[in-house]
């Protein structure tokens, strides 16, 4: 994209509608951030790296290197419009932040990285896009690149299992309360699809929701995500020694997972 182009499109007023929208749908998403970054803060040194797994525009990355002056980040995305709305709101952060244009469903994906080590692995209402296979795929790839007692954590609606339908029903009907359209608009909030619909009136960014279509247009988000036990399950067979929700309201959790 031209730097005359780039100077065309206010990318933090977008950056900032971003994160209205998604906490329409997820009300919690701060202190679900927050949970994430007390654990990292009680369990890591001052100085690390971290990877923002499905970043979008770098909201965790935004928020991370805020709290954590010594830290790098590594912010890893398929999608062409996500990542240049984060490069173009946030920049490098003086070095410290940098982003991947990675499909994290490859199996190659960790040649993308450039980076034999990090020390956590962050997403955020993302991963529920992979299929079990590529999931477990995805965290056997993080069991080899994290270091011993290196993190993973994974804040997003993880279902109950089977054994828990009264809860799983509880979660489910809390979740479609929040995400009807006349919620959206009582709380003054912009849909996901009414922002897609605003930014796709950016003619500036033509060409970028082009090629963002025809990455997308072979995946498919899942009608029934893998659940809470799948994770767990897939966590452990990847060499993570202890795996636990950390953070909860309902479905909506934080899982951490020890290297």
């Amino acid at each position: 994209m031209t730097q005359d182009v780039q100077q065309q499109i206010d990318w933090r007023d977008w950056l900032q509608r971003w994160d209205a929208q998604q906490e329409g749908y997820v009300p919690e998403r701060e202190a679900r951030f927050t949970a994430m970054f007390d654990a990292l803060a009680a369990l890591l040194p001052p100085s690390f790296v971290a990877l923002d797994l499905a970043c979008g525009p770098g909201s965790i990355s935004q928020r991370l290197l805020a709290r954590f002056p010594g830290a790098r980040a590594i912010a890893v995305d398929i999608d062409p419009v996500m990542l240049a709305i984060g490069q173009g709101a946030l920049g490098t952060i003086d070095g410290r932040l940098r982003w991947i244009e990675a499909d994290l469903a490859s199996p190659d994906w960790l040649e993308e990285l450039g980076e034999t080590q990090v020390d956590a692995a962050l997403s955020s209402t993302a991963l529920h896009w992979l299929a079990p296979e590529p999931l477990a795929r995805l965290y056997r790839d993080l069991g080899r690149l994290l270091r011993r007692g290196g993190l993973v954590l994974n804040g997003d609606h993880l279902d109950f299992d089977p054994a828990s339908p009264t809860l799983a029903r509880l979660s489910l009907r809390a979740r479609e309360q929040q995400w009807t359209d006349a919620a959206f608009t009582a709380r003054g909030i912009e849909t996901a699809e009414q922002w897609w619909d605003a930014l796709a009136a950016e003619p500036a960014l033509a060409p970028l929701l082009a090629e963002r279509t025809r990455r997308f247009a072979g995946k498919q988000r899942q009608d029934t995500p893998p659940g809470f036990d799948v994770h767990v399950a897939a966590l452990r067979a990847a060499g993570f020694r202890e795996v636990d929700t950390i953070w909860q309201a309902l479905a909506n959790r934080v899982v951490l997972a020890v290297r």
